[in-house]
């Protein structure tokens, strides 16, 4: 029976690495063990990060409603109550970029909502 060689799999498998490393400082970059360890440890911190970019954005786009919202005479949590007593369905990432590039827009919208707060208050 013929001896098992490996062929190219072992080399390929560490260019991979090796490639992925390109740009790191020192050995992390030359050496494939310290290589590894820090693509490893990249791929980590890119995870989290896809996770922690949804919840920026998502506090970005509040803090962009709530500054147009009080330049409407509303606070943050009365505009988004307005709206959804309104009916409105709007998510937030519509919501910041209306507030950002369409003002007349967005002070239609606070105006809804001021309405359906008030009607909220006479029926209470």
């Amino acid at each position: 029976m013929p001896r098992v060689k490996r062929g190219t799999k072992r080399s390929d498998r560490r260019k991979k690495i090796l490639k992925r490393a390109s740009g790191y400082f020192l050995t992390k970059s030359k050496l494939y063990q310290a290589a590894q360890e820090a693509v490893e440890r990249g791929l980590k911190f890119a995870y989290t990060g896809r996770k922690q970019k949804k919840r920026q954005f998502r506090s970005l786009w509040i803090v962009r409603i709530g500054a147009a919202a009080k330049l409407n005479g509303l606070s943050y949590s009365q505009f988004i109550s307005g709206l959804k007593k309104a009916g409105i369905e709007l998510d937030r990432k519509v919501l910041a970029d209306i507030a950002v590039n369409d003002a007349a827009g967005f002070t239609a919208l606070a105006q809804q909502a001021k309405d359906a707060n008030a009607a909220a208050k006479q029926v209470a």
